[in-house]
């Protein structure tokens, strides 16, 4: 079978890098095309000089025709720009996995209200297929335009998600205390990212609301089939990679969470349920497409306490875009996405 021609617009982030990465060893596709304004005719290798001996291509300028030759376009572009490209690309019969937040959140007006603009084109959104492959497997398969989840999202989403579908905690008192390595806030310049800045240091932000808020509502509640309620206050670690999610949910019925979550997750191959008692690490996660939970009920109460953990470049980006990836083109769902996490 002939490899899949695939496109990155926006190559120049951490996730954008983090998804050349992947792409450059995937064993089914030809990356064809990486661009960036700022950066066109600039040798990839030459901005980051990891994949120097991977790839020989150059950044290019975004054009609508070199990118209809492709087999699916990736966006890994800031919030607003693939919904001012994409329509052109769907209509010519592409397929696309926008990364950033444009067709993540359904309610239009919400997602105007926490992004701060204008939807330009929200008839699509309403055809795309949220990108959790452990929520949305089938529908993925034959997706058009997919819209990847954000990565403190993911891991909140899969760490609730199998006590909203059994219906076994209150829905209304629901808590994810949520800490994030510096890489989730993007590659560009800014004094608050500056090593002198987090260094030594630890922090909330946004407690009184993250955009992430109403997309994990969203999804929550699909999978509850009734409303939510949820706070969400992220934080700020000292590192460079990493999601560490502590979820709180008040018991209603007693049953073996041990055993729940190791069965809806099963079949699931890159979730790994823990055994018991178990205390997962971020570093454990440090470079893979997997989520690692493990389940807490302090002395037996009626407090359960989730813990989730995944690497928010991978598995909360770059890798779950390839996972859809694989799903939409009928590759392997695990091709290009089998191998152990970095360490130390």
């Amino acid at each position: 079978m002939s490899k899949k021609r695939i496109a990155v617009v926006g190559g120049t982030g951490y996730t954008g890098v983090e998804l050349l990465r992947l792409l450059l060893v995937h064993p089914d596709v030809e990356l064809s095309v990486i661009t960036s304004r700022s950066e066109a005719g600039r040798a990839v290798s030459d901005l980051f000089p990891n994949l120097r001996g991977f790839t020989d291509l150059c950044f290019s300028e975004p054009d609508t025709a070199a990118l209809e030759q492709c087999d699916l376009i990736f966006y890994a572009t800031p919030n607003g720009t693939a919904m001012q490209q994409v329509p052109a690309l769907i209509a010519a019969g592409c397929r696309v996995i926008d990364l950033a937040a444009d067709f993540r959140i359904q309610d239009i007006a919400t997602w105007e209200r926490w992004y701060g603009m204008s939807h330009v084109c929200p008839t699509l959104v309403k055809g795309a297929v949220y990108g959790l492959p452990e929520l949305n497997r089938k529908a993925l398969k034959s997706a058009r335009l997919v819209a990847n989840p954000g990565c403190y999202v993911t891991a909140v989403t899969l760490g609730l998600l199998p006590l909203l579908e059994q219906d076994v905690v209150a829905n209304e008192s629901l808590i994810a205390d949520c800490k994030s390595g510096v890489s989730g806030a993007g590659r560009g310049a800014s004094v608050g990212m500056l090593m002198g800045e987090v260094g030594e240091s630890f922090k909330a932000y946004n407690v009184t609301g993250h955009r992430h808020l109403p997309e994990i509502v969203q999804n929550l509640s699909q999978v509850s089939r009734r409303p939510v309620a949820l706070t969400f206050v992220p934080h700020l670690l000292p590192m460079v990679r990493g999601i560490h999610a502590t979820l709180y949910a008040r018991i209603t019925d007693r049953v073996d969470f041990q055993a729940l979550y190791e069965r809806r997750y099963s079949e699931e191959p890159f979730i790994d349920v823990m055994p018991s008692g178990s205390h997962p690490e971020t570093r454990s996660v440090r470079g893979v497409n997997t989520c690692r939970l493990a389940i807490h009920r302090p002395q037996d109460g009626d407090t359960l306490v989730v813990l989730s953990v995944i690497d928010n470049l991978v598995k909360g980006a770059a890798g779950q875009a390839i996972q859809n990836m694989n799903l939409m083109l009928g590759f392997d769902e695990c091709s290009g996405l089998n191998f152990p996490g970095l360490l130390p």
